[in-house]
Parts: structure tokens; sequence; C-alpha cells
């Protein structure tokens, strides 16, 4: 207390202003001179004694913030009156309630990455592991077709690897939040039928039936180019599950409350445990042995919730799986 300049001050004047009050009550008479003595003992002590207490307290606050700012996980409240120290209490307090809470989720955050480079890394290593092991082949083999053949599953490993990484590369900027939607007026029908355009051949060599129920005039509001990637890795995964000679069914809806699209497939349907955690990144499901990575879903959900969307999925009571999209009106 006493190493604070202004209270140094503050004293140095009281002791002056109290002697020259007492000089002139003593040059009053002996009981005035007493009375101004009593008097400013009085008040001195009693000005002493509430400061002291105010430093204590203030003390007490820089105490805890000294622990926060050192990790202490504990957090002292005490009572306090009102006042002004109260108020500036509180609001340290909650300064560092909302430190502790930012502290929380960089940990969590940093967590998160940490998993995300390891199972990155596990993706990548999976295929990296084929691709060298059929360069070997592929210098050992003396049969033309086998070296073809070896050439062929190299490349698809490489356009899985390609598309593995520019979809992360996405992922990413959609978590940074870097990426900027377009608002535009967007005929649900051709939205459609742009995102089915690239599976079209592929459905056709193995089969799928797909059947379309769009009609003409209804529109969403949104960026064309990203809805048409999300759409497209629903289908990608539809038609995965539906297998050959199989069926895909794409209903759109509209409503006074939202406009949806339905997109169906006649597959196994997913399994009971994994429906909760379909849209999370690097999550291909229990039974995880048909192609992927576990992205393409996370994607999607990522590009339609950015643009206020939702989508989901569940198991179709005829069978197979069914995918929801809703655009709020």
């Amino acid at each position: 207390m006493l190493r604070n300049r202004e209270f140094r001050r503050f004293a140095a004047l009281f002791a002056v202003t109290a002697a020259a009050a007492a000089g002139l009550g003593f040059v009053i008479n002996l009981a005035a001179g007493i009375l101004m003595i009593a008097s400013a003992a009085a008040y001195g002590a009693a000005f002493f004694a509430f400061t002291r207490a105010r430093y204590k307290s203030i003390a007490r606050i820089s105490h805890q913030i000294d622990l926060v700012l050192h990790n202490d996980d504990r957090l002292y409240i005490d009572d306090a009156d009102e006042g002004e120290l109260s108020i500036l209490h509180s609001e340290i307090t909650k300064m560092t309630l909302r430190i502790r809470e930012q502290n929380d989720a960089l940990k969590k955050e940093k967590a998160r990455l940490a998993d995300a480079l390891a199972d990155t890394a596990h993706q990548l290593r999976t295929p990296l592991t084929s691709v060298n092991l059929l360069l070997s082949f592929l210098a050992n083999s003396p049969d033309e077709n086998e070296r073809k053949a070896f050439v062929r599953e190299t490349e698809e490993l490489l356009l899985r690897m390609d598309w593995l990484l520019t979809s992360l590369l996405k992922l990413s900027r959609l978590d940074a939040g870097i990426v900027v939607f377009q608002s535009e007026r967007i005929d649900v029908n051709a939205l459609v039928r742009a995102a089915l355009r690239p599976f079209l051949i592929p459905m056709e060599l193995r089969g799928i039936d797909v059947k379309i129920d769009a009609p003409e005039g209804m529109t969403i509001q949104g960026d064309s180019a990203w809805l048409s990637e999300a759409i497209q890795n629903i289908l990608k995964n539809c038609m995965e599950s539906a297998g050959g000679n199989g069926r895909i069914e794409i209903v759109c809806e509209s409503n006074p409350l939202f406009t949806g699209i339905s997109i169906r497939d006649d597959g196994a349907g997913f399994q009971k445990e994994d429906l909760p955690r379909l849209f999370d990144r690097f999550y291909r499901g229990k039974g995880a042995n048909a192609p992927g990575y576990g992205i393409g879903l996370a994607l999607c959900k990522r590009i339609i919730t950015r643009q206020g969307g939702t989508v989901t999925a569940k198991n179709h009571p005829l069978g197979g799986a069914v995918f929801a999209i809703r655009f709020p009106k």
C-alpha cells in the first residue's frame, strides 16, 4: 500500500492538513486543538483501515489472475459487497471464464487437428503402399498385358489419391471460412441433372437405373457449383451402395416450409450404429470394406450447411438408404 505514490501523496497532504488544523485549534483554545487532533487521528485510522481492506481485495484479485496466467484449473470466487471492486471482480471473473473456455476450445481444436493429420497420413499410406507394390510387380513382370494391367491399377490409385487430397483441401478451406459462396437462384431440375451427368456412363455400365422426379420451375438459393459437388458425393455413395443392376431414385419437392431433394438407393442401407456418424470426417462404418475414405459425405454436409441447408441420411422402410437435402424458405 505504501508503495503507491498516490497514496503517499494523499497521506502527506492529509498529515499537513491535520497539523495545520490542529495548530489552528490550539490557537483558538486547548480543547479545540485536542478535538482536532482526535478527529484527524480517527479519520486517518478509518481511512487507513478502509484502504488496507481494499488493497487486500485487490491483492486477492491479482493472485487469482496470476493463477489463471499459470494455467491453474481453480477459479476462486468470493462473496463481495456492492461497489467498484465488486464490479471489477465480476468482470475479471467473466474474463477468466472466457479465457478458460477459449483455451479448452484451442486444446480440442489442436487434438482434432492432430487426429485429422493422423487420419490423412493413414488414408494416404494405404494407396502409396499399393502403388509401390504395383511398381515392383511392373518392374519384374515380363508379360506385356500384365504390365498394362499394373499401369491401369496404378493410375486408378493415383486418381483416388488426387481426389482425396483435393477433397481435403476443399474441407480445409471450408473450415477456415475462406470460401465465398455465390448466392443465386438455381433451378433444382437443372442442378440435379448437372450433378448426375458425370455418373451417367458408369451407371449405365453397371446397369443402374436412375429415376428423376424434379418438377420444372422449382428453385433454391445458393452456389450451384458447390451444391452440385455436394449432390455428386451423395450420388457416388448411392452408386457404390446400389451395386450392379441397382436403382437410384431422385425426388424433388417444394412446400411452404422448404425445398427438398431426396436421393434413394436400393442397396443394403446403413448399420444402425453407423447412422449418427455418417457425416463425420474419415468415418467409413463398422464394416468399411467398400472403397472410399470417409471424406465425401463430410464435405457434402459442410457445403450444404454453410449455405443454410440441412442434409440427413437414414434407412428407407422398403430397403436401401435415403438422403434428404432441405433448404428452408
